[in-house]
């Protein structure tokens, strides 16, 4: 079970990854429950977007593939406990270098993200 689950999980970070990189609105609708919040600061300044507010924040700008930027986002590690998850990844793009932290859990037996948390480190 262990297993099948870091596998689906992998799959959603995937799509959350493609999704950020190449601008897939609808890649990235898929990896985040609809009431989602997304919380962070970038250079110090307080950041807290809705799921729709964020995705439409990805859409409406140049993503880094278009900006021949090199992917090298990576997961840092994945935490599973029952029906929910923890996992920390390395999103350098942009200009800036952000961790996040992904919560998901189960719904229907699919994982989805329930919360983001991130930063950029100068």
């Amino acid at each position: 079970m262990h297993k099948k689950n870091i596998k689906k999980i992998e799959q959603v970070i995937t799509n959350y990854f493609e999704g950020i990189f190449y601008g897939d609105a609808n890649k990235l609708e898929t990896c985040f429950t609809d009431n989602a919040i997304i919380y962070g600061d970038i250079n110090g300044a307080v950041y807290k977007k809705s799921r729709e507010e964020y995705i439409d924040g990805v859409k409406n700008r140049q993503s880094p593939n278009e900006l021949n930027e090199t992917f090298k986002m990576e997961t840092i590690g994945i935490d599973i406990i029952g029906n929910v998850a923890m996992v920390k990844v390395h999103l350098p793009m942009l200009g800036y270098n952000y961790y996040d932290y992904l919560s998901l859990t189960t719904i229907d037996n699919d994982w989805k993200i329930v919360n983001k948390i991130f930063s950029n480190v100068a």
